[in-house]
């Protein structure tokens, strides 16, 4: 931790984030220990409720027809910006907290807490909003629809990762079930009689690797069988393949998209099965408000840490707060918690070691920082919004 002193009122945030320590730590070490998935974070929601509910926090759950949603909000009753710390809980299949977000969500719990003990006459409005499943489904994106950011003059959360940054961008994306419906038959003594649609995903997955030459840089395309048949002896009626498409941009990611489901409905033709596709919800491409950014990057150097330029190609995934960047100014920076790969068993013990709630803390602290610069220093607050307004002129959004 920081020695000090940075100000008054910044060491008094930073000391009430340490004494979070302890309880925020047994927090984060709890989500991790019980994982769920999206759109199923019961658990995981109510344990970050429950410290806001107890410091008075005006509790509203179920947010958007999300029932694992959530907003808790503190108005000091001064005029002031309205300022959104988001949670994230949800975990992955079979790895659990393989992100870090039993990290995410703790670190923007501790940072309003934190905020609301030490600055309790700070003038605005301070928000932390549980946002499910961003790992699979989007809940940002529904929330988004739902209208729950229009009025949120900034959002920011952080994100565990194996070096610290604060300007990496992120990919658009969506996700797409190929479903193939062909003909059973005994595959021994009538194939003749069958169609395969397993045959349909395997040259689905060919058609697929033939494009990739074609494809710029920035696109990702990867796919899993979720159903190949249920026996070797009979031709498969039913198979199943799930992609997910990335690109630069939403814009980018229509051109992929189409190749892809014409590379599907070929495999279909091909093989004689019927195909049906559910596409998900399209994550858009991250605008990083990069005023913010720079705030949020001075308070980490204020508190010791070293930030590192993100990859200038390659080395980014995508997530649902693309879409909050959209629609107001945001930032997702990543804090350092150890020598780990997400979405890996190693980060997974990663996100409970002390390294990792360490990362948290910091984080938490920057994070309350932040929100502390933007409602006391009005000409931050407004180079931010104005960035945001220029770039939603300037892309027509």
């Amino acid at each position: 931790m920081a020695s000090c002193t940075i100000t008054e009122h910044k060491d008094k945030i930073i000391f009430a984030v340490e004494a979070l320590r302890e309880p925020m730590g047994q927090l984060a070490r709890r989500i991790h220990a019980q994982p769920e998935l999206s759109f199923g974070e019961q658990r995981s929601a109510a344990a970050l409720m429950a410290p806001l509910r107890e410091a008075d926090f005006d509790i509203t759950a179920g947010v958007a027809g999300l029932p694992t949603a959530f907003r808790a909000t503190w108005n000091s009753g001064k005029p002031g910006p309205r300022i959104a710390l988001l949670a994230e809980y949800d975990a992955l299949p079979e790895l659990g907290h393989a992100c870090g977000h039993n990290l995410i969500g703790t670190a923007s719990v501790a940072a309003a807490l934190a905020l609301k003990s030490a600055y309790p006459e700070m003038p605005g409005r301070l928000e932390v909003i549980g946002t499910p499943a961003e790992e699979e489904g989007g809940g940002k994106i529904t929330m988004v629809d739902h209208g729950v950011f229009d009025d949120v003059d900034a959002a920011m959360m952080f994100h565990p990762r194996e070096k610290n940054m604060v300007t990496r961008g992120a990919l658009a994306c969506v996700d797409a079930v190929f479903k193939f419906y062909g003909k059973a038959s005994h595959a021994a003594s009538a194939p003749e009689k069958g169609i395969s649609a397993l045959d349909a995903v395997i040259h689905t997955f060919v058609g697929v690797n033939a494009l990739r030459q074609f494809f710029t840089d920035d696109i990702r395309v990867h796919g899993i069988i979720t159903n190949g048949g249920s026996a070797t002896n009979i031709v498969p009626a039913y198979a199943e393949a799930k992609f997910l498409m990335r690109a630069a941009t939403v814009k980018g990611l229509q051109t992929v998209r189409q190749k892809v489901f014409a590379a599907a409905q070929a495999a279909a033709d091909m093989s004689g099965a019927r195909l049906e596709i559910e596409e998900g919800l399209t994550y858009a491409e991250r605008n990083t408000n990069q005023t913010l950014a720079a705030g949020f990057r001075r308070n980490l150097e204020q508190l010791g840490l070293d930030v590192n330029e993100p990859p200038q190609k390659g080395g980014v995934g995508s997530s649902d707060i693309g879409n909050v960047s959209q629609v107001t100014a945001t930032i997702h920076p990543y804090l350092r918690i150890g020598d780990v790969t997400p979405h890996t068993p190693e980060f997974a013990v990663a996100a409970a070691a002390p390294a990792g709630i360490d990362a948290m803390l910091n984080a938490a602290k920057a994070l309350a920082l932040t929100a502390y610069d933007l409602c006391i220093d009005q000409d931050f607050f407004q180079a931010m919004r104005s960035e945001f307004t220029q770039w939603q002129t300037n892309t027509g959004k």
